[in-house]
């Protein structure tokens, strides 16, 4: 079977291009492998080699970081100078997962979510819709990127929100949007979107707490304003 190159692919479906056009946050595991490891080898491309790597580990991050220089070297195109990258990589984020788990923030009111939110998205240009994950105890377990550049209540996807949660054993939510506008009131679509996540969490046991609109300097709650 003749190997297919990432060159021939479609821009929008090349890893470093996509990252580039779309932002990181929506590449697969598999593409950022990619990326790191750069080329493939006679047989297979960047992407298909980084897939194989990935179902060696049953798609698991945690025991990807744990295999050494060695073992990733025994899969072919994987030499020692691709192999000393994902090791790195793959330990800078396991140290900057210990560095936030040091630092969790914990949500007591809707101004801690807004200190949080404010600097990500309070002055964007386009809109991004923001998901926060909280545990028992009201701490941030992440934050996740939802949606980016415009949504309604249609483009939201609930399923993949709730999916997050139950991975992180999240017991509440806080979603957040911003408005480029400046303005704070809450449009039909905003109001449709929390009735809709609400319902969603009904059923999953998992709680949203609040809705935060968030423009540069000021904010809006759903839970302040007793509409949640």
């Amino acid at each position: 079977m003749e190997k297919i190159s990432i060159k021939s692919w479609a821009l929008d479906d090349r890893p470093r291009e996509k990252l580039m056009s779309k932002g990181k946050t929506v590449l697969s595991d598999a593409e950022l492998i990619a990326i790191l490891i750069g080329s493939g080898n006679r047989d297979e491309s960047a992407v298909a080699l980084a897939k194989r790597i990935l179902l060696s580990v049953n798609n698991d991050l945690n025991t990807l970081a744990k295999l050494s220089v060695e073992e990733l070297m025994k899969f072919k195109g994987i030499g020692e100078a691709k192999a000393i990258s994902v090791v790195t990589a793959l330990e800078f984020g396991k140290r900057r997962q210990f560095e936030e788990k040091a630092s969790v923030p914990k949500i007591k009111s809707s101004t801690d979510v807004a200190k949080i939110m404010q600097p990500l998205i309070g002055d964007l240009q386009y809109e991004e819709f923001w998901v926060l994950y909280l545990n028992n105890s009201n701490k941030v377990l992440a934050k996740h990127q939802l949606s980016k550049g415009g949504f309604t209540a249609t483009l939201v996807d609930v399923r993949l929100l709730y999916k997050r949660a139950l991975e992180l054993s999240a017991i509440g939510i806080i979603v957040c949007h911003n408005h480029p506008s400046e303005k704070l009131s809450p449009s039909k679509s905003d109001i449709e979107i929390t009735k809709k996540i609400k319902q969603a969490g009904v059923t999953l046991d998992i709680k949203l707490l609040d809705h935060l609109i968030v423009t540069e300097k000021a904010y809006f709650s759903f839970a302040d304003e007793g509409i949640l």
